[in-house]
């Protein structure tokens, strides 16, 4: 028998043990045999149970039969008759003998059948497991090798991906740094703006000042003027003068009004202004927290 092949005739293929086509042919022609000699043990067993009938029916019979004796015939008759009862039982015997070595051969042919088919089947088995064991070390081989490289695609995957996050996060470095430039050029040009305008109401407010100051400043020369004149005139013009002196409380009243009024105006500009200037600057807080928040 030739090396390559296994004593149930199964080719060996190297790395893979045997041929499974092979392998399941073989059992498949074995269950088929099997399936035969069950089939070949049935009809046997069947074809007892029938001769078994059969004699237990001639047993009634012959059971249910008046004996014989025969004496009104001749010497001869009654010869020939024993002869044949004596045939006859010989006969029953016989076929009781047949069915039992029948049913004894076919029971032993069964068993034997059986046994090998068993054999068979155990041979066939511990020959498919020993390729499945083969099967199933080349597959955790093949498993194997394809855990090697997909560990080597992860790790390549990985660096790839590493680099792509370095370079990433630079750009992102890079347009938050604009962006924070950005923002500080605008919070820089706010800033003079805001300058800007808190120079111009400091203007106005000196403006403001120097006018009330210039009118408090006339409103007392004339009112020096006048008592002065009322001083000189004073005995011939009392009621002249008592007239003047109301006007010029009168002035005097409305002159210190007028300039509470402008003060009270610029305090309320000033007072505008503080309050417009701190609005901007908490919209420009409001607006560059916001910006950070979202950039982070």
């Amino acid at each position: 028998m030739d090396s390559s092949t296994s004593p149930q005739g199964f080719t060996k293929v190297r790395g893979r043990g045997y041929r499974p086509e092979q392998v399941e042919h073989r059992i498949a022609g074995l269950s088929r045999d099997r399936d035969d000699a069950r089939e070949r043990a049935a009809r046997l067993a069947v074809l007892v149970q029938q001769r078994e009938a059969e004699a237990e029916t001639l047993r009634e019979r012959v059971a249910r039969l008046a004996p014989q004796t025969y004496e009104s015939l001749g010497e001869r008759a009654r010869s020939l008759l024993l002869l044949a009862q004596e045939e006859a039982q010989e006969l029953r015997e016989t076929a009781v003998e047949d069915v039992a070595s029948v049913r004894e051969e076919a029971a032993a042919a069964a068993r034997a059948m059986r046994d090998a088919a068993r054999a068979e089947a155990d041979a066939v088995r511990a020959e498919a497991e020993e390729a499945a064991g083969r099967l199933l070390e080349l597959a955790r081989g093949e498993a194997d090798e394809r855990r090697a490289a997909a560990r080597a695609d992860a790790g390549q995957w990985r660096a790839e991906a590493e680099a792509a996050l370095k370079d990433t996060r630079r750009r992102t470095h890079g347009i938050l740094a604009a962006q924070e430039k950005e923002h500080a050029e605008r919070w820089e040009a706010a800033e003079r703006e805001l300058a800007g305008r808190e120079a111009e109401k400091d203007e106005h407010f000196a403006a403001l000042t120097g006018r009330a100051e210039a009118l408090l400043a006339s409103a007392e020369r004339a009112l020096v003027k006048t008592a002065e004149e009322a001083r000189h005139a004073q005995e011939d013009a009392e009621a002249r003068g008592a007239e003047l002196l109301a006007q010029a409380r009168t002035r005097e009243e409305r002159v210190a009004r007028e300039t509470e009024r402008v003060l009270r105006e610029h305090t309320q500009a000033r007072e505008e202004m503080h309050a417009h200037m701190a609005h901007v600057r908490n919209s420009l807080a409001t607006l560059t927290g916001r910006t950070a928040a979202e950039e982070g």
